[in-house]
């Protein structure tokens, strides 16, 4: 196919060029999600790290605990605002500017961070998690608008648009660690700046290509902006009373009232959309099936998310990581996960529509099943990586590496498919906001994972094994119970593949 004949042919859906077979308007988003995926990633790659690194090293000198609490907050935070960010879009703005504004929120976070007093950095955190909450289901949710057809096509776009997500998560953990080791901490956090801010010139300069996908909110009403003041009014207050020192809190005991909060919320909502929403019959058995399959997406996150966590740890002090006699820093051990991910997500992806085009393709929750099996098997390797180590000594890095190729082989069973499943499950009207629920499944993954990771402590590696070894039986038993319940959910799921 030649450049001419790629760039004249019209995609139905926005009416503009097309590109490969799909809309132009998917490379627009794909790097807008690659250099947020390049900041979240790079961030998170030294987070912790920074946290727990003496004083006089330039960190913030916390406890593992604490660090560990923090971590799950943050990460969680970003997709808990996830729902929030949802109804902007649905209620004021619409998927585009949603898109826009969180861009810009971010790139304002990263320069916060990378700013050098503590209290900027607080503050900075707080942005991102704003900025984050507000992109992540907009841009997604768009992507979904882009294939009004659905079907395997809308599948392969977004394993396409995943892979822009892997390679921001892989370019964000190579890169930050070797700036913040060589030049600084702060150096480290300020080229997530740079790079959302590459995100945000590319977004302005490509945006035509999105047509009508995400342009105008579904349901515009002004006492939506009478909340959305207060909301922001109370995020001011508790900002200040917070960074003023007014209130101290501890991390693991918010972690863990915040965790019931969540989970309580999603359950509530799913159910008042179900049950409330005057949504059709087949759309309220749709919402019961989503209730299965995020319950499922927030055992896979709490256990995925310990990459950031105790697996950083794990890297740091238990791990050999000298290569032909550099020590690779304890971070550029994330770019692993990515580096699987992105040669592997076409393959999966091939491997989906092949499997369509046959009519064997797994369903939704087979596949959700098996990403639950794989991230067990993966904390079965930890598991006796933890072993040797209370033998005194390194392990190779081949451990974790075996862990992250199954943890990528688990991730795409689960996490290209639950966005498109969210897309074809969703009521129409609750499209954003039912994007804002499935990140709120890797909030709650987050915080969970920030608690668990709670309990190990670097001086102490006998915590170890414990906890790789409840993770790996959460991995295996919510993978063997939701293979049993496949049937029954692909029945709630009403045609829907």
């Amino acid at each position: 196919m030649s450049t001419a004949d790629i760039d004249t042919r019209t995609d139905s859906a926005t009416g503009g060029p097309t590109l490969f077979g799909h809309p132009r308007g998917l490379a627009t988003l794909f790097f807008t999600e690659m250099w947020e995926r390049f900041t979240y990633y790079g961030i998170q790659s030294i987070l912790i790290l920074f946290m727990v690194a003496a004083s006089g090293r330039g960190g913030l000198a916390f406890s593992d605990r604490n660090a560990s609490a923090i971590v799950g907050l943050y990460f969680g935070g970003t997709y808990l605002l996830s729902l929030l960010g949802g109804w902007i879009a649905d209620r004021l703005v619409g998927g585009q500017l949603a898109v826009l504004g969180g861009g810009i929120l971010i790139t304002i976070g990263n320069a916060l961070l990378a700013a050098g007093s503590r209290r900027a950095f607080f503050l900075g955190l707080v942005f991102n998690v704003l900025g984050v909450g507000l992109l992540k289901p907009n841009v997604s949710a768009t992507v979904g608008e882009l294939y009004p057809e659905g079907g395997s096509r809308r599948d392969a776009g977004f394993s396409i648009f995943y892979m822009g997500i892997n390679l921001g998560s892989l370019l964000g953990p190579l890169l930050v660690p070797i700036v913040a080791r060589d030049v600084g901490w702060h150096a480290g956090f300020a080229l997530p700046a740079v790079g959302m801010l590459f995100g945000v010139v590319q977004f302005l300069a490509t945006r035509r290509y999105l047509g009508e996908s995400g342009r105008a909110p579904a349901v515009t009403q002004r006492r939506s902006w009478l909340a959305l003041g207060g909301f922001g009014a109370l995020i001011v207050v508790l900002v200040a009373v917070t960074l003023g020192g007014w209130v101290r809190f501890d991390p693991v005991a918010l972690s863990a009232g915040i965790s019931w909060v969540v989970a309580v919320l999603m359950a509530l909502y799913l159910l008042y959309m179900a049950l409330f929403a005057g949504l059709s019959g087949v759309e309220r058995r749709r919402v019961f099936a989503m209730l299965v399959l995020f319950g499922a997406s927030t055992v896979f996150w709490m256990g995925y998310m310990q990459m950031f966590a105790s697996f950083n740890l794990f890297a740091q002090q238990y791990t050999d990581r000298y290569l032909f006699g550099w020590k690779m820093p304890a971070g550029d051990m994330q770019i692993i996960d990515p580096v699987f991910v992105i040669a592997l997500a076409p393959v999966f992806a091939a491997l989906w529509v092949r499997l369509g085009r046959r009519g064997r393709d797994l369903s939704s929750p087979a596949k959700f099943a098996w990403g639950l099996l794989l991230l067990g098997a993966g904390f079965w390797v930890m598991y006796v990586a933890a072993l040797r180590v209370l033998h005194g000594q390194q392990v190779s890095p081949l451990w974790l590496t075996a862990t992250y190729f199954l943890d990528a082989c688990g991730e795409l069973c689960l996490s290209p498919v639950g966005l498109s499943s969210t897309t074809k499950l969703a009521p129409r009207r609750f499209a954003g906001q039912t994007m804002g629920l499935w990140f709120l499944t890797l909030a709650l993954g987050s915080i969970l994972a920030g608690l668990l990771s709670s309990d190990f402590n670097a001086a102490h590696p006998s915590t170890l094994p414990a906890l790789f070894l409840k993770l790996f039986w959460w991995g295996v038993i919510g993978g063997v119970l939701l293979l049993l319940a496949t049937p029954a959910v692909k029945r709630l799921m009403s045609g829907v593949q």
